[in-house]
């Protein structure tokens, strides 16, 4: 991170400086807002951790409660997620008190004693090596604090509106266009009314979202036929896989998914309650804790589970629902105004909470729609950004319901129904990738390039996220993963993959593709950087790297050329952790197939690679970005 660049700073690097709206911050809710978040679950708090780093606008979330969630429902940590937490500065604290989940056993009835369950396989995580970083456990409420510090150690000292209860919104006309109705929940105002008028509005107020209803959005799909009671335990057992992930099935065809908790001690258990009959009318919703507890003691015969505290229970009906659209913009409104009000995370998609995707899925709808947001207020998108939203996230929610589909079905299934006895566990395995949040692959947009030149990159597919890998940076001789470096911030990266002349000042003004590609972006009008506005620093929009293919003693950091050592803060001080060579022990353009004529990898701000170009496709580069620049480059130009 930059830090020391204004000068000698004594305190946590974690604190950046106040600026804009962070000055002087009122802490009773405004009557106008640019970004108005109602909802402090995981989706809601992502998006308000990303705005939080945008100083000129002004971002407020409004949460019914009136404190911090105490304990959460969600504890699923999928890999993607971790990724995420590197780039808002939490991972590695987050890592270090959460469960890792490195295996998983698959229990099923004993076949000389169907009675008895036994241990039929155990599996590794993550066998394929998809990402540096573990799957692990953690209680949602965690995750919401580590964003909440994000916020308020951010330029716009963030941080919830606890009490607001959201009732109805309009959307009209003007500047501040969307009307919204709060009523106070706690407190001496509790009751009265509140009128809060927005720029935009961001719907993550969970699966009853009254925000959804207020844009004429329903959630369509399965009715719930089946019912689980889950419960966060402490117990005493003899169960010897108490601490591990495991899938248990008995002979009666009731199931358990077992999910140790962080800590030692706390475990979860997903505990199969049965189908729901159609005239039920919510009668299994008042199933006991008690009763859980002898269903799940039932399924681990000949195991016992002495349960001796219950931090939380409850009992839910598996569905599968889905809304045909993320925004307030009807159908037959498409093409005639951009949207105002989106929904978020269980708002636009509920489904089993088995494959831990809720809230790892929800919070990449936060990242999606946030920087989006922050571009468009600041002025350097067009509105038409926002577009994209739904247009992406309605896709990806959509296979995440049809792969819950298929699992929920299969830990539902009784033993002699499936076609093999490791069909289970084959399916856990065969599919991991795309639960660890790495099938996520976005269409050809404004946002997102044609595969054109996708075989000189063929490890960082075009739509999907960027996938680090090891380098080892020149000015300080330290191995590092190159998408580590990447930070939270709004801005787009621009990642140079060299071709093979090696920058030694002997060899200074030898022709090269990147030596060219860095002229051309430092100086043309339609340079990307040229958007950049006047007095920022110059790395202020875009994040621009360099990748030679020769070892970091080879490199000559003053034959680098400048725009890859920008000059920063108001000393102009030139930012050398841009410079890269590669890992002798893991070269980077082998490991992820980059051609070594040289390349240039094009990332969005939500760490989705956008575009793979030629080092010499400077007007493809200027074409790609003219339309989400809104034409800045030629204004700044002129």
């Amino acid at each position: 991170m930059h830090f020391h660049h204004h000068g000698y700073v004594s305190g946590d690097p974690r604190v950046q400086p106040v600026a804009g709206v962070g000055v002087n911050r009122p802490n009773q809710l405004p009557d106008e807002v640019d970004v108005l978040i109602v909802g402090t679950g995981p989706a809601g708090m992502l998006t308000a951790a990303q705005l939080s780093q945008f100083p000129g606008i002004t971002t407020r979330i409004v949460e019914r409660r009136d404190g911090r969630l105490a304990i959460g429902q969600a504890d699923g940590i999928q890999a993607r997620s971790v990724e995420t937490f590197q780039a808002f500065g939490f991972a590695e604290r987050i890592i270090a008190e959460a469960y890792r989940i490195t295996e998983m056993a698959f229990w099923k009835p004993d076949p000389l004693n169907p009675a008895n369950i036994v241990r039929a396989a155990r599996t590794l995580d993550d066998a394929h090596g998809i990402s540096e970083f573990p799957h692990l456990i953690v209680n949602q409420a965690r995750v919401l604090d580590y964003f909440a510090e994000v916020m308020a150690n951010a330029p716009t000292r963030m941080s919830p509106d606890y009490g607001y209860e959201f009732r109805s919104l309009e959307v009209g006309e003007g500047e501040y266009p969307v009307t919204v109705t709060l009523v106070h929940t706690s407190g001496p105002d509790e009751g009265r009314e509140r009128v809060v008028r927005a720029k935009y509005v961001v719907g993550a107020d969970g699966a009853r979202s009254k925000v959804r209803e207020s844009i004429g959005c329903t959630l369509a799909g399965d009715q719930a036929n089946h019912a689980w009671g889950v419960m966060d335990v402490l117990a005493n057992t003899d169960f010897p896989d108490i601490r591990l992930k495991c899938a248990i099935q008995s002979h009666d065809g009731g199931s358990i998914l077992l999910i140790p908790r962080e800590g030692g001690h706390l475990f979860r258990m997903y505990v199969d309650l049965g189908e729901v009959p159609a005239d039920d009318h919510g009668a299994v919703r008042r199933t006991t804790i008690e009763q859980i507890i002898a269903k799940a003691n039932a399924i681990v015969h000949p195991y016992t589970v002495d349960v001796r505290n219950v931090a939380w229970h409850s009992v839910y009906e598996v569905g599968h629902r889905l809304t045909d659209r993320f925004d307030d913009v009807r159908p037959e409104e498409m093409g005639t105004r951009t949207p105002r009000v989106f929904i978020t995370g269980d708002a636009c998609h509920t489904h089993s909470a088995k494959a831990g995707q809720g809230m790892n899925v929800s919070m990449q709808d936060g990242f999606n729609i946030g920087w989006k947001l922050g571009h468009v207020l600041e002025g350097r998108s067009p509105e038409s950004l926002l577009s994209t939203y739904s247009a992406e996230r309605q896709v990806i929610a959509k296979n995440l319901i049809d792969f819950d589909k298929e699992w929920s079905t299969l830990m539902a299934k009784k033993p002699e129904e499936f076609a093999s006895p490791s069909e289970l566990e084959d399916f856990y395995v065969s599919t991991a990738e795309f639960p660890a949040g790495f099938m996520t692959q976005y269409a050809p947009s404004m946002l997102v390039g044609s595969p054109a030149h996708q075989e000189l990159a063929t490890g960082f597919t075009i739509g999907k996220r960027f996938k680090s890998a090891p380098v080892v940076r020149v000015c300080d001789t330290n191995p590092l993963h190159l998408g580590h470096q990447a930070k939270a911030d709004g801005r787009w990266r621009i990642y140079v993959f060299a071709d093979a002349a090696t920058p030694v000042m002997d060899n200074e003004g030898t022709p090269s593709p990147a030596a060219e590609l860095a002229g051309w972006l430092a100086n043309a009008p339609d340079s990307p950087l040229a958007a950049t506005p006047e007095g920022a620093d110059a790395d202020a929009w875009f994040d621009v790297k360099v990748i030679y293919q020769q070892d970091h003693t080879s490199i000559d950091i003053n034959a680098v050329p400048d725009v890859f050592k920008p000059e920063v803060g108001p000393f102009k001080l030139s930012y050398l952790e841009n410079v890269y060579g590669t890992d002798p022990a893991a070269d980077i353009f082998e490991l992820r197939g980059l051609d070594r004529g040289g390349v240039m990898v094009v990332v969005r701000p939500d760490q989705y690679v956008a575009n793979v170009l030629p080092l010499t496709a400077t007007a493809e580069l200027a074409a790609f970005f003219a339309p989400i620049l809104q034409g800045r480059q030629a204004a700044v130009s002129r």
